[in-house]
């Protein structure tokens, strides 16, 4: 592919999203044209085609999506209520809601010579789903159509955030975005921090290409520090990019 794709991922308040927008705005400070889908989903509901963002250089994404299936995950079966979903069902959902997302418009975007960077990605269920409340094996998540799909698609760069479990919920106890998803609890952010940090995890992706960073986000690290390591990481990647 000729474009660039840079994954972030790693538990809820590690920084994320911290990143992104850091390198979003180190992007267009260079003058480099950027669409974030994260907007246009909340405003206009739908997934734009890869043909209506050629005039664009960078385009953001994340997952779920905020649109149909996407938006389903986000409001009913991740988000805490009477209503429970098992993790299969959940993992289900996830597959699918990025498969279409790749097939329409990530995929497309990377060939054109686009550069995507995108908050959250297939790693996530590798990591979540198989420590919900059902069990389901490693093997059963990798097999999803979607998640094979991304798998073969790869990220070029893909920054595993890392922070405490109990660093993440006292900052997601006073963010501002509340999610009110189910896996938001101190327990759970135990479970997935060992296997964000885990080799096997890492050779995983090493394995389907992608090169493996982890930015540490632990105080005494401020926001501004995870703004500028991410803008380091990304002008090191871009030194070195020959699309």
């Amino acid at each position: 592919m000729g474009g660039f794709f840079l994954m972030i991922d790693g538990p809820d308040g590690s920084g994320k999203g911290t990143g992104i927008d850091a390198i979003r705005a180190h992007c267009e400070s260079k003058g480099k044209k950027v669409f974030d889908l994260r907007e246009y989903w909340k405003e206009n509901n739908m997934i734009p085609e890869a043909s209506e963002l050629a005039e664009y250089d960078i385009i953001i994404s994340s997952e779920p999506t905020h649109y149909g299936i996407g938006k389903v995950i986000r409001e009913e079966i991740i988000a805490k209520g009477e209503r429970r979903y098992s993790g299969m069902t959940t993992a289900h959902a996830f597959s699918l809601d990025r498969e279409i997302l790749y097939k329409k418009l990530i995929i497309p975007l990377l060939k054109a010579g686009k550069h995507v960077l995108q908050e959250r990605g297939v790693i996530t269920s590798i990591v979540y789903q198989p420590v919900q409340l059902e069990k389901i094996s490693l093997r059963d998540i990798i097999n999803l159509p979607g998640n094979r799909l991304c798998l073969k698609n790869s990220p070029s760069l893909l920054i595993i955030t890392k922070a405490e479990p109990e660093t993440v919920m006292k900052r997601l106890k006073f963010r501002e975005k509340q999610d009110n998803a189910i896996f938001e609890q101190l327990l759970f952010q135990r479970k997935i921090a060992t296997r964000y940090e885990s080799e096997w995890l890492k050779r995983l992706f090493e394995n389907h290409g992608s090169r493996v960073i982890y930015l540490d986000t632990n105080e005494p690290s401020t926001k501004e520090d995870t703004e500028r390591k991410s803008i380091e990481i990304w002008e090191e990647c871009m030194k070195n990019y020959k699309g």
